[in-house]
């Protein structure tokens, strides 16, 4: 594990207004669609990129960090199944979501691609790039949900209980439908922001749509809440023998990582993105004070500069 390091701001794509959402898609992988947002090159022999988010996240959740990184990247990002646009899925476990994600990058046939994920997307991506390192050229992990054993830790601890009872999807959904959309959108806003004075007008308004979303697709409460307690069995698993461990897989990765985390994140221990780095053969870390859980979202810039960083500084690994 090294430092990461920070790229010139002038080597990103200067800010302007804030991006729209991406152009989207639907493709259809293990006969159920997924659906998938672009981020074209803006430069030739730019490389392509997959963007993987986090628990009741969705693509869109990507929006700025692609668009700074267009000239380097030809990027796409997946609302992952049972996640905004795309269908649900029988089966809502890490493997199950790095099988779709896997079916999805080879179904484009692009080749290798610069994986990013950002938290339950970063345990699926780590479980990627130790399976099919031909996948994968470099590895971006953005407060990734890998196993700790201290709920405490986490704003999940109080949903815990909740994953035993039956019917916990028709609870959860009870609960949400005592809050307005507004109530919802700041309550995800301050669980994932560090300072959520930092998220534009847009990405406001874009979340906003997003709950609204959810109010409206009837599996989102059974999605959220089957992934979340996929998410705590394979924290279960890391520390038990077998291929399945999450840990286990992160040190067979092969790919240059970039592993970034936020002091003030509220959902997954601070303390984990230094233990991931710790993991990984050939890692870097970047640790961010002030900065929550969705770093590409409240500091995309510097997000950007320590990919663009990973990216300058082994080129010749990466374009193997």
């Amino acid at each position: 594990m090294k430092g990461a390091i920070l790229a010139d701001d002038g080597l990103l794509l200067p800010d302007g207004d804030a991006p729209p959402p991406w152009p989207a898609r639907r493709v259809v992988i293990g006969g159920a669609m997924l659906h998938v947002r672009d981020t074209p090159a803006t430069a030739a022999g730019a490389e392509p990129a997959v963007y993987v988010h986090g628990l009741g996240g969705s693509s869109q959740n990507f929006t700025d960090v692609a668009g700074l990184l267009a000239d380097r990247f030809d990027g796409q990002a997946v609302d992952l199944p049972g996640f905004g646009y795309s269908d649900p899925s029988p089966r809502y476990s890490i493997p199950a979501f790095a099988a779709t994600l896997i079916g999805y990058l080879e179904h484009a046939d692009r080749g290798p691609v610069h994986l990013v994920g950002n938290s339950l997307g970063g345990s699926i991506v780590v479980r990627v790039a130790a399976l099919r390192p031909d996948l994968v050229r470099t590895l971006t992990l953005i407060s990734p949900a890998m196993p700790f054993l201290d709920p405490r830790r986490t704003a999940h601890g109080p949903f815990l209980p909740l994953l035993a009872l039956p019917r916990a999807d028709r609870i959860f959904a009870w609960g949400m439908a005592r809050l307005s959309v507004e109530e919802m959108t700041e309550q995800v806003l301050e669980a994932c922001f560090g300072d959520t004075r930092k998220a534009s007008a847009q990405r406001r308004a874009e979340a906003v749509e997003e709950i609204k979303l959810r109010y409206t697709v009837s599996h989102y409460p059974n999605a959220y809440l089957r992934t979340l307690r996929g998410l705590v069995s394979s924290f279960l698993r890391a520390y038990l023998p077998g291929r399945n461990s999450l840990w286990r897989l992160a040190t067979e990765i092969t790919a240059p990582t970039l592993v970034i985390g936020g002091l003030t994140d509220k959902l997954v221990d601070p303390r984990v993105p230094a233990q991931v780095a710790r993991a990984i053969p050939d890692s870097r870390l970047l640790i961010l004070p002030g900065v929550g859980h969705v770093a590409q979202m409240e500091v995309p810039r510097l997000v950007a500069r320590a990919i663009v960083g990973m990216l300058d500084e082994k080129p010749a690994t990466i374009a193997g």
